[in-house]
């Protein structure tokens, strides 16, 4: 008996994903798998939206997307975060662009014009329409939500708490020494990658690749399989490493990696954001990963550290972070190609190491049988 996806039977695959075998190849280039978790997954899930500075006064608003989603967050008059679907209840435009102040929300394709609740406050030519209700063509509603200097947003208006999904990462974030009130942005990069969002998610979660791909990654960070320690609880899979004593002012490493913060932190909020925190000054890089088609991935990083970081030591932190980033994409890349031939229809983990995967494929898994 076949599944929805029509590719396997349901119980054979997660029975199979439970002894360790991958997704099947073909659901990182299927459409229809896709679109399954464009539904399924981005339309339900908390995702990093922006940040709250961006919203700190009255009339400030900024755009994003959750996943596939567009949304603008706005602070409106009396003060409250909201968030909404960044599309025109007309004929779907977006209302908004980028970031900034206003007073209203207007659609610049026929001025259909929003207060900062969402409602319709004019629609030009309406009044000519019998019966046409401005009540029932508000902008839909988004869950917003902030943590620290973070903004969340999930497209479902009626998703559950944020704190709760986060799980155990304020409590691991806060254990780490980093002090989130510290934090202050410096600098967004932007980025697109030719492979499914899945496979360079699969990429963030295991470290087995690190000795060979990411030779200064391993001269900071002990990669050790029994230094290196792997976590997964609900919504959150986290990393855990120790900088080598050797890398600590020997100036052979990337960068010095002393200071506030002992222990490297990786985790991974399901379904697409990941958070970083380095050994050595108060830092924090934010990943998101999202579709751009069933084999191409976009994303952006937003990269914090405390006020009192040189900025000679945030160049190097960066330079540090942007080069594991430009080999993890070459792996991810030829991953991709590798898969879209089909000659190999399934992968096989080694749970020791690559556990944090199996626990995201069972979500994915999870998500799409639903």
């Amino acid at each position: 008996m076949g599944n929805a996806f029509g590719l396997t039977d349901t119980a054979d695959l997660r029975a199979a994903l439970a002894g360790g075998a991958t997704l099947p190849a073909d659901w990182y280039s299927d459409p229809t798998i896709l679109r399954l978790e464009q539904d399924r997954i981005f339309a339900r899930a908390w995702q990093y939206a922006g940040r709250a500075d961006q919203v700190a006064e009255p009339g400030d608003y900024f755009t994003s997307f959750a996943g596939h989603v567009p949304v603008i967050v706005v602070r409106d008059r009396s003060a409250e975060l909201r968030a909404f679907v960044n599309v025109c209840r007309h004929r779907g435009h977006l209302v908004a662009d980028g970031a900034g102040n206003r007073k209203s929300l207007q659609c610049p394709y026929h001025a259909w014009t929003y207060a900062l609740d969402g409602s319709l406050k004019k629609a030009p030519r309406s009044e000519r329409e019998p019966g046409f209700d401005r009540g029932g063509f508000s902008l839909l509603p988004v869950a917003v939500d902030t943590w620290g200097p973070l903004v969340f947003v999930s497209p479902d208006p009626e998703a559950g708490p944020l704190l709760e999904a986060l799980g155990p990462l304020p409590g691991l974030v806060a254990e780490s020494g980093l002090d989130l009130g510290l934090l202050r942005f410096r600098e967004r990069t932007e980025w697109e990658i030719a492979s499914n969002w899945k496979i360079a998610i699969e990429n963030y979660l295991e470290c087995y690749h690190c000795p060979v791909a990411h030779p200064g990654f391993s001269k900071v960070i002990d990669v050790d399989p029994d230094a290196y320690e792997l976590r997964a609880e609900g919504l959150v899979s986290s990393q855990f490493g120790t900088p080598k004593a050797s890398a600590k002012g020997n100036g052979k490493a990337p960068y010095d990696p002393t200071g506030v913060i002992a222990q490297a932190q990786y985790h991974l909020f399901w379904p697409n954001v990941t958070v970083n925190i380095d050994p050595g000054p108060g830092n924090m890089s934010v990943d998101v990963t999202r579709p751009a088609g069933p084999e191409r991935s976009a994303g952006f990083t937003d990269w914090f550290y405390y006020e009192d970081v040189p900025d000679e030591t945030v160049r190097q932190m960066m330079e540090f972070g942007t080069q594991v980033g430009r080999e993890d994409a070459a792996l991810v890349e030829s991953v991709q190609r590798g898969l879209a031939s089909g000659m190999v229809p399934h992968g096989r983990l080694l749970i020791s190491s690559e556990h944090l995967i199996q626990h995201f494929q069972r979500l994915v898994y999870e998500a799409l049988a639903s």
